[in-house]
């Protein structure tokens, strides 16, 4: 018996059985080592075949695959109580597949790589204000930092099997910028400016490059790296901007066009001081990392941006007056926008990113105040407020991640490529 099948375009006639087998393969592999990569410790090939329900021969058989692929190796024996030979736990490899995580920011650019079981193996962060560069050049400078981080991936036995970019700003389904207003970036075509830069080999079903919001993949980067479970949480990126990547259930929640989360141009007061994006009382004209510094009394003085934050922490616990007031004020402006947050969304968690996860000791005392004075449910469903467990690393971090967990959604792709 034979059927049509179409793949990208391409119309061909071939054996359903084989065309079935071949897709039965493919999801055996996802199963097979998405369950490797959730286990919270070195399952056997008998736990997976349990696990799955799977035939030991199948397991067997998968198992030999992905370890072929550098997608899994053997650890040691685990204790066994019984008797017979111990069973060996499987593990994600460390010297396989990698992601590239990339950002662009009004203040800095970043990169780093993570392999397969999530760990950061290169991380660098380069200080600058880009506010008067172009987008262009901006780019230039970021594949730069691309192309250590490259070097960084080969020393270590890496591949890297795609890059994620993180910009703070508005990013349409094709990576087009369309408005960046710190950055003063609008319709940038940031795809077309780097990816001939990267070196990123195609592997099938993964991006080479995406481009996303910063506080989008911040909000995926906790929500991979912080508590287990699948939870509901606002994640808040505090830089110069502020963005927020919203999780519900699990999942990111996006909007209608992708562009939800822009909590840092909610306005918490109507009439107050002008903004980049043209509106006025914006929540980063009180919170955001320039207006802090300046109630501290730190504008004008030699600051690096680099030491920001930990400058303004130290002040704080050392008792300096001007910087508490500082982080009280920004910290009661959150509690306005993020308790008319929690009261549409029904959330129970605000984790704070970027700078404020440096500064989080000083702002929660406010913002929790203002959560209780203003979300109705306050007096019996707590809202919890938490530095995010990838602090200012989270948004390249959760690009870098994404890329990876596309590979272990769909091993198959890499298994072709490095076969």
């Amino acid at each position: 018996m034979t059927g049509v099948w179409q793949c990208q375009g391409v119309t061909t006639t071939s054996a359903v059985g084989a065309v079935r087998q071949g897709s039965l393969r493919e999801l055996n592999l996802a199963v097979v080592l998405g369950r490797i990569a959730a286990a919270a410790r070195p399952p056997s090939r008998a736990d997976l075949a349990t696990d799955t329900g799977l035939t030991r021969a199948t397991v067997s058989a998968v198992v030999d695959d992905l370890i072929g692929g550098r997608l899994v190796c053997e650890s040691a024996p685990a204790p066994r109580s019984g008797a017979g030979r111990p069973a060996r736990g499987l593990v994600l490899a460390d010297h396989g597949p990698a992601g590239l995580g990339l950002e662009i920011n009004v203040d800095y650019l970043a990169a780093c790589v993570v392999d397969l079981a999530g760990t950061v193996r290169h991380h660098v962060v380069h200080r600058a204000d880009l506010r008067p560069v172009s987008p262009a050049d901006a780019v230039a400078r970021l594949a730069a930092l691309a192309a250590d981080a490259h070097a960084a991936a080969d020393r270590e036995g890496l591949v890297l099997a795609g890059a994620t970019l993180a910009v703070p700003g508005l990013v349409d389904a094709h990576g087009l910028v369309r408005l960046a207003p710190n950055l003063g970036w609008r319709d940038v075509d940031v795809p077309g400016l780097l990816a001939d830069r990267l070196r990123i080999d195609p592997v099938p079903g993964v991006p080479p490059l995406v481009v996303d919001n910063e506080a989008n993949l911040a909000a995926l980067g906790e929500l991979h790296a912080g508590p287990p479970g699948a939870p509901s949480f606002l994640h808040i990126s505090g830089e110069v901007g502020i963005g927020a990547g919203i999780v519900l259930n699990g999942s990111l929640f996006r909007g209608a066009r992708g562009w939800s989360g822009e909590i840092g141009h909610v306005p918490v007061r109507p009439d107050g001081r002008p903004c980049r994006c043209g509106g006025r009382g914006c929540l980063e004209r009180y919170a955001g990392q320039e207006a802090i510094l300046t109630a501290a009394g730190l504008t004008g003085t030699d600051l690096p941006a680099d030491t920001a934050t930990t400058t303004l922490a130290g002040l704080a616990a050392d008792g300096d007056q001007a910087a508490l007031t500082a982080l009280h004020d920004a910290g009661t402006a959150l509690g306005v926008a993020v308790s008319a947050v929690v009261n549409l969304l029904d959330l129970d968690t605000v984790v704070l990113g970027g700078g404020y996860a440096t500064l989080a000791p000083w702002l929660c005392p406010a913002i929790l105040t203002e959560l209780s004075r203003r979300v109705l449910t306050a007096r019996w469903a707590e809202v919890t407020v938490r530095p995010a467990a990838l602090g200012p690393r989270s948004a390249a971090v959760g690009g870098a991640g994404s890329v990876v967990r596309a590979v272990i959604a769909r091993p198959v792709g890499w298994l072709a490529r490095s076969g």
